[in-house]
C-alpha cells in the first residue's frame, strides 16, 4: 500500500480523498494544512486520515494541492529530507530561483520531485521534442471576459462591455506567471517542459465569444510542428479549477502502484 501524505484539502484535495477511497493499492494517510483549518479538516475527513500542519517525517510520498506557498513551506524541507514530492501548482517555479532551490533540495536528499501535467496535454511531446531542439512554442490563454475577473484585467479593460476578443497580456511565461499568477500553471508547465520560462511566449486574451476555459498550444521544432487545442470541464464544486487537475494526480498515483504505466 502507498501511503501518500497531501498538501491542501480544498476542491482538489477533496476530490482526491472521495476518489481514492477504498482504493487497493494507494490512500491519503495524511493531509497538512495551515494550524488554523486543523479541526474543521478534522471534521471534513475520514477518522482513518491524521491531519497535519507538518508533513510527517516518516512520509513516503507527498502530493503538493495547496497552492504556491506550500512548496517553501513543505515540499523543499520535504525534499532536502529524502521524501518524493510530486506538485500540481507548478506556476510557483516561476519565482526566481525556486527551481534551482527544489532541484538542490531533491539532490541533498537523493529523491526527485515529479511536476504534475495538470489541467494541459501534450506535455510529454513537447519535452520530448525538447532533445531534439525547439525553435518555438507559444500558449494561448482563452476565457469568457468574466474569467478574468479579479485578476489586472479588470483594472485595465471593461470586461462587461468587451465585444471582441480583446488581449490582455502578451509576454513571456515567466511575468505572465507573476502577472497572474492564478492562471500560471498551464503556462509554467509547458514552458518548463519546452524553451523554459523566458523564452516560452504567453498570449492572455479576454473573449466574449466563448463560454469555456480554452488552452491553445503551439510548438515547433526539429521534430516537425504540433498544435493543440483543450477545453476543460471544471471541478463541480470549484469552476476555477480543472477537472483535469484531479485527473492528472490520480493518473500519477495509479501509475505508481501498478505493473503497467502510460
Amino acid at each position: 500500500m502507498l501511503n501518500v501524505t497531501m498538501i491542501g484539502c480544498g476542491a482538489i484535495g477533496r476530490s482526491l480523498l472521495a476518489r481514492l477511497h477504498g482504493h487497493a493499492g494507494v490512500r491519503i494517510s495524511h493531509v497538512v494544512v495551515p494550524a488554523d483549518v486543523l479541526a474543521a479538516t478534522r471534521a471534513m475527513v475520514a477518522s482513518d486520515v491524521t491531519v497535519t500542519d507538518t508533513v510527517p517525517a516518516d512520509a513516503q510520498l507527498v502530493l503538493e494541492c495547496a497552492g504556491h506557498a506550500a512548496l517553501g513551506a513543505h515540499v523543499l524541507p520535504a525534499l532536502a529530507r529524502g521524501v518524493e514530492c510530486a506538485v500540481l501548482s507548478v506556476g510557483a517555479l516561476s519565482e526566481p530561483g525556486l527551481v534551482e532551490q527544489l532541484d538542490d533540495a531533491a539532490r541533498r536528499g537523493g529523491t526527485q520531485l515529479h511536476l504534475l501535467s495538470g489541467a494541459i496535454g501534450g506535455v510529454d511531446a513537447i519535452a520530448a521534442a525538447r532533445l531534439a531542439g525547439l525553435d518555438t512554442v507559444t500558449y494561448t490563454g482563452r476565457k469568457p471576459p468574466q474569467g478574468w475577473r479579479g485578476t489586472p484585467a479588470e483594472q485595465q479593460f471593461d470586461l462587461d462591455t468587451l465585444r471582441e476578443p480583446t488581449v490582455i497580456l502578451q509576454a513571456s511565461a515567466r511575468e505572465a506567471a507573476r502577472l497572474y499568477p492564478k492562471n500560471a500553471n498551464v503556462a509554467a508547465t509547458i514552458a518548463l517542459a519546452g524553451l523554459g520560462l523566458d523564452a516560452t511566449m504567453v498570449c492572455l486574451i479576454a473573449d466574449p465569444g466563448v463560454s469555456d476555459n480554452i488552452h491553445e498550444i503551439a510548438v515547433q521544432g526539429a521534430f516537425g510542428a504540433m498544435e493543440l487545442t483543450m477545453r476543460g470541464k471544471p471541478l463541480p464544486d470549484n469552476p476555477k479549477t480543472s477537472a483535469l487537475t484531479v485527473l492528472s494526480a490520480l493518473r500519477f498515483l495509479h501509475n505508481r502502484v501498478g505493473s503497467t504505466t502510460m
